[in-house]
Protein backbone atom coordinates (compact mmCIF):
# COMPACT_ATOMS: atom_id res chain seq x y z
CA UNK A 1 0.00 0.00 0.00
CA UNK A 2 1.30 3.43 -0.96
CA UNK A 3 1.63 5.78 2.00
CA UNK A 4 2.61 9.45 1.96
CA UNK A 5 3.93 11.15 5.06
CA UNK A 6 3.27 14.76 5.98
CA UNK A 7 6.94 15.61 5.35
CA UNK A 8 6.75 14.28 1.80
CA UNK A 9 3.47 16.10 1.23
CA UNK A 10 4.97 19.40 2.43
CA UNK A 11 8.01 18.86 0.20
CA UNK A 12 5.83 18.30 -2.87
CA UNK A 13 3.66 21.28 -2.02
CA UNK A 14 6.62 23.59 -1.40
CA UNK A 15 8.21 22.60 -4.72
CA UNK A 16 5.31 24.25 -6.58
CA UNK A 17 3.72 26.58 -4.01
CA UNK A 18 6.39 29.27 -3.56
CA UNK A 19 7.71 29.34 -7.16
CA UNK A 20 4.13 29.76 -8.36
CA UNK A 21 3.70 33.05 -6.53
CA UNK A 22 6.96 34.53 -7.84
CA UNK A 23 5.97 33.54 -11.37
CA UNK A 24 2.43 34.83 -10.92
CA UNK A 25 3.66 38.19 -9.58
CA UNK A 26 5.99 38.59 -12.56
CA UNK A 27 3.22 37.76 -15.02
CA UNK A 28 0.82 40.18 -13.36
CA UNK A 29 3.29 43.11 -13.42
CA UNK A 30 5.36 42.56 -16.57
CA UNK A 31 4.46 43.93 -20.02
CA UNK A 32 2.63 41.68 -22.50
CA UNK A 33 1.89 39.02 -19.87
CA UNK A 34 0.30 41.54 -17.52
CA UNK A 35 -1.81 43.35 -20.11
CA UNK A 36 -5.23 44.32 -18.82
CA UNK A 37 -6.84 42.84 -21.92
CA UNK A 38 -5.74 39.35 -20.83
CA UNK A 39 -8.28 37.76 -18.44
CA UNK A 40 -7.16 36.99 -14.91
CA UNK A 41 -7.81 33.26 -15.27
CA UNK A 42 -5.57 33.20 -18.35
CA UNK A 43 -2.73 34.79 -16.34
CA UNK A 44 -3.21 32.30 -13.52
CA UNK A 45 -3.28 29.43 -16.02
CA UNK A 46 -0.06 30.68 -17.62
CA UNK A 47 1.57 30.89 -14.20
CA UNK A 48 0.48 27.33 -13.39
CA UNK A 49 1.86 25.96 -16.66
CA UNK A 50 5.18 27.79 -16.22
CA UNK A 51 5.42 26.53 -12.65
CA UNK A 52 4.87 22.93 -13.72
CA UNK A 53 7.57 23.31 -16.38
CA UNK A 54 10.09 25.26 -14.30
CA UNK A 55 9.68 23.63 -10.85
CA UNK A 56 11.59 20.38 -11.67
CA UNK A 57 14.59 22.49 -12.75
CA UNK A 58 14.79 24.59 -9.58
CA UNK A 59 17.13 24.14 -6.60
CA UNK A 60 15.82 22.26 -3.54
CA UNK A 61 13.16 24.07 -1.53
CA UNK A 62 13.25 24.63 2.25
CA UNK A 63 11.28 21.50 3.06
CA UNK A 64 11.54 22.04 6.82
CA UNK A 65 9.22 25.06 6.58
CA UNK A 66 5.52 24.45 6.17
CA UNK A 67 3.80 26.72 3.62
CA UNK A 68 0.93 27.42 6.04
CA UNK A 69 3.21 28.51 8.89
CA UNK A 70 4.15 32.09 9.70
CA UNK A 71 7.62 31.65 8.19
CA UNK A 72 6.06 30.07 5.13
CA UNK A 73 3.74 33.05 4.66
CA UNK A 74 6.75 35.37 5.02
CA UNK A 75 8.50 33.50 2.23
CA UNK A 76 5.31 33.83 0.14
CA UNK A 77 5.34 37.61 0.59
CA UNK A 78 9.02 37.68 -0.37
CA UNK A 79 8.29 35.82 -3.60
CA UNK A 80 5.49 38.24 -4.46
CA UNK A 81 7.79 41.23 -3.87
CA UNK A 82 10.56 39.71 -5.97
CA UNK A 83 8.20 38.93 -8.85
CA UNK A 84 6.56 42.35 -8.80
CA UNK A 85 9.94 44.10 -8.65
CA UNK A 86 11.24 42.17 -11.66
CA UNK A 87 8.10 42.87 -13.66
CA UNK A 88 8.23 46.55 -12.74
CA UNK A 89 11.80 46.82 -14.03
CA UNK A 90 10.78 45.35 -17.37
CA UNK A 91 8.07 48.00 -17.70
CA UNK A 92 10.65 50.81 -17.59
CA UNK A 93 11.48 50.54 -21.29
CA UNK A 94 7.80 50.73 -22.31
CA UNK A 95 7.13 53.67 -20.01
CA UNK A 96 10.14 55.48 -21.49
CA UNK A 97 8.77 54.98 -25.00
CA UNK A 98 5.41 56.38 -23.96
CA UNK A 99 7.11 59.36 -22.30
CA UNK A 100 9.05 60.05 -25.49
CA UNK A 101 5.78 60.16 -27.40
CA UNK A 102 4.26 62.39 -24.74
CA UNK A 103 7.14 64.90 -24.95
CA UNK A 104 7.16 64.88 -28.75
CA UNK A 105 3.37 65.22 -28.90
CA UNK A 106 3.40 68.26 -26.64
CA UNK A 107 5.98 69.97 -28.83
CA UNK A 108 3.99 69.14 -31.97
CA UNK A 109 0.78 70.54 -30.54
CA UNK A 110 -0.88 67.16 -30.04
CA UNK A 111 -1.13 67.45 -26.29
CA UNK A 112 -4.91 67.78 -26.56
CA UNK A 113 -5.24 64.62 -28.68
CA UNK A 114 -5.64 61.85 -26.09
CA UNK A 115 -6.52 58.21 -26.41
CA UNK A 116 -7.78 55.70 -23.86
CA UNK A 117 -4.98 53.37 -22.84
CA UNK A 118 -6.36 49.96 -21.79
CA UNK A 119 -3.01 49.08 -20.20
CA UNK A 120 -3.19 51.86 -17.60
CA UNK A 121 -6.96 52.60 -17.76
CA UNK A 122 -6.37 56.31 -18.33
CA UNK A 123 -6.19 58.89 -21.09
CA UNK A 124 -2.75 59.21 -22.70
CA UNK A 125 -1.50 61.31 -25.64
CA UNK A 126 -2.10 59.57 -28.93
CA UNK A 127 1.57 59.77 -29.91
CA UNK A 128 2.59 58.11 -26.66
CA UNK A 129 0.06 55.36 -27.30
CA UNK A 130 1.47 54.87 -30.79
CA UNK A 131 5.04 54.49 -29.52
CA UNK A 132 3.82 52.19 -26.74
CA UNK A 133 2.19 49.85 -29.26
CA UNK A 134 5.32 49.98 -31.41
CA UNK A 135 7.44 49.09 -28.37
CA UNK A 136 5.25 46.06 -27.67
CA UNK A 137 5.61 44.87 -31.28
CA UNK A 138 9.39 45.31 -31.13
CA UNK A 139 9.44 43.46 -27.82
CA UNK A 140 7.69 40.48 -29.37
CA UNK A 141 9.79 40.70 -32.56
CA UNK A 142 13.07 39.96 -30.79
CA UNK A 143 11.47 37.43 -28.39
CA UNK A 144 11.58 39.68 -25.37
CA UNK A 145 8.86 37.62 -23.67
CA UNK A 146 11.09 34.54 -23.86
CA UNK A 147 13.96 36.60 -22.48
CA UNK A 148 11.82 37.54 -19.49
CA UNK A 149 10.99 33.89 -18.81
CA UNK A 150 14.64 32.82 -19.06
CA UNK A 151 15.63 35.63 -16.68
CA UNK A 152 12.92 34.46 -14.28
CA UNK A 153 14.32 30.92 -14.32
CA UNK A 154 17.81 32.26 -13.71
CA UNK A 155 16.56 34.26 -10.73
CA UNK A 156 15.64 31.04 -8.92
CA UNK A 157 19.28 29.95 -9.16
CA UNK A 158 20.79 33.26 -8.02
CA UNK A 159 18.09 33.96 -5.41
CA UNK A 160 16.68 30.64 -4.17
CA UNK A 161 13.39 30.35 -2.37
CA UNK A 162 13.70 31.47 1.24
CA UNK A 163 16.63 33.87 0.63
CA UNK A 164 15.77 37.56 1.07
CA UNK A 165 16.78 40.21 -1.44
CA UNK A 166 19.80 42.39 -0.73
CA UNK A 167 19.33 46.03 0.19
CA UNK A 168 21.45 47.00 -2.81
CA UNK A 169 18.88 45.32 -5.03
CA UNK A 170 16.16 47.71 -3.87
CA UNK A 171 18.55 50.61 -4.45
CA UNK A 172 19.14 49.36 -8.02
CA UNK A 173 15.37 49.27 -8.54
CA UNK A 174 15.00 52.91 -7.45
CA UNK A 175 17.93 54.10 -9.56
CA UNK A 176 16.61 52.23 -12.60
CA UNK A 177 13.40 54.27 -12.44
CA UNK A 178 15.33 57.46 -13.19
CA UNK A 179 16.19 56.08 -16.62
CA UNK A 180 12.58 56.60 -17.72
CA UNK A 181 13.18 60.34 -18.04
CA UNK A 182 16.63 59.93 -19.60
CA UNK A 183 15.44 57.50 -22.26
CA UNK A 184 12.30 59.50 -22.95
CA UNK A 185 14.24 62.72 -23.56
CA UNK A 186 16.84 60.95 -25.72
CA UNK A 187 14.25 59.37 -28.03
CA UNK A 188 12.20 62.56 -28.33
CA UNK A 189 15.25 64.78 -28.89
CA UNK A 190 15.17 64.72 -32.74
CA UNK A 191 11.57 65.94 -32.79
CA UNK A 192 12.17 68.47 -30.02
CA UNK A 193 15.29 69.88 -31.70
CA UNK A 194 13.63 70.16 -35.11
CA UNK A 195 10.56 71.87 -33.68
CA UNK A 196 12.69 74.26 -31.64
CA UNK A 197 14.40 75.40 -34.83
CA UNK A 198 11.01 75.67 -36.53
CA UNK A 199 9.66 77.82 -33.69
CA UNK A 200 12.69 80.11 -33.89
CA UNK A 201 12.15 80.47 -37.63
CA UNK A 202 8.46 81.22 -37.09
CA UNK A 203 9.35 83.82 -34.46
CA UNK A 204 11.68 85.58 -36.90
CA UNK A 205 9.02 85.36 -39.60
CA UNK A 206 6.46 86.93 -37.27
CA UNK A 207 8.77 89.82 -36.50
CA UNK A 208 9.42 90.37 -40.21
CA UNK A 209 5.72 90.13 -41.14
CA UNK A 210 3.54 91.09 -38.15
CA UNK A 211 0.38 90.78 -40.21
CA UNK A 212 1.01 87.03 -40.56
CA UNK A 213 -1.38 84.90 -38.49
CA UNK A 214 1.12 82.75 -36.64
CA UNK A 215 -1.56 80.47 -35.16
CA UNK A 216 -2.98 79.63 -38.58
CA UNK A 217 0.44 79.00 -40.11
CA UNK A 218 2.52 77.69 -37.21
CA UNK A 219 0.36 74.76 -36.14
CA UNK A 220 0.27 72.96 -39.53
CA UNK A 221 4.01 73.54 -39.97
CA UNK A 222 5.00 72.19 -36.55
CA UNK A 223 2.62 69.24 -36.87
CA UNK A 224 3.85 68.27 -40.34
CA UNK A 225 7.52 68.78 -39.44
CA UNK A 226 7.14 66.76 -36.26
CA UNK A 227 5.54 63.83 -38.10
CA UNK A 228 8.24 63.91 -40.79
CA UNK A 229 11.08 63.94 -38.26
CA UNK A 230 9.39 61.21 -36.22
CA UNK A 231 8.98 58.98 -39.27
CA UNK A 232 12.67 59.47 -40.11
CA UNK A 233 13.66 58.66 -36.53
CA UNK A 234 11.64 55.44 -36.17
CA UNK A 235 14.33 53.13 -37.68
CA UNK A 236 16.78 54.30 -35.01
CA UNK A 237 14.40 53.40 -32.19
CA UNK A 238 15.05 49.66 -32.58
CA UNK A 239 18.67 49.58 -31.32
CA UNK A 240 17.83 52.08 -28.56
CA UNK A 241 14.84 50.06 -27.38
CA UNK A 242 16.85 46.85 -27.62
CA UNK A 243 19.48 48.38 -25.35
CA UNK A 244 16.76 49.49 -22.94
CA UNK A 245 15.38 45.95 -22.72
CA UNK A 246 18.86 44.50 -22.19
CA UNK A 247 19.48 47.01 -19.41
CA UNK A 248 16.18 46.06 -17.80
CA UNK A 249 17.16 42.39 -17.91
CA UNK A 250 20.48 43.20 -16.23
CA UNK A 251 18.63 45.08 -13.49
CA UNK A 252 16.31 42.07 -13.07
CA UNK A 253 19.37 39.91 -12.45
CA UNK A 254 20.72 42.48 -9.99
CA UNK A 255 17.45 42.28 -8.08
CA UNK A 256 17.90 38.52 -7.76
CA UNK A 257 20.87 38.85 -5.42
CA UNK A 258 20.76 37.36 -1.93
CA UNK A 259 21.06 39.60 1.08
CA UNK A 260 24.04 39.37 3.37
Amino acid sequence: MLTVSSIQLNAWLAAFFWPFFRILALIASSPFFGARGIPAHAKIGTAIVLTLVIAPLLPPMPTSIQPASAQGLLILVQQLMIGYAMGLVMRLAFTAMEMAGHIAGLQMGLGFATFFDPQNSTQVPILGQFLGVMAMLLFLAFNGHLLVISTLVESFNTLPIGTPMALTSWKALVLAGSNIFTWGVIMSMPVVAALMLANVALAVLTRAAPQLNIFAVGFPITLALGLIVLSLSLPYFLPIFNGMVEYSVQVMLKLAKPGT
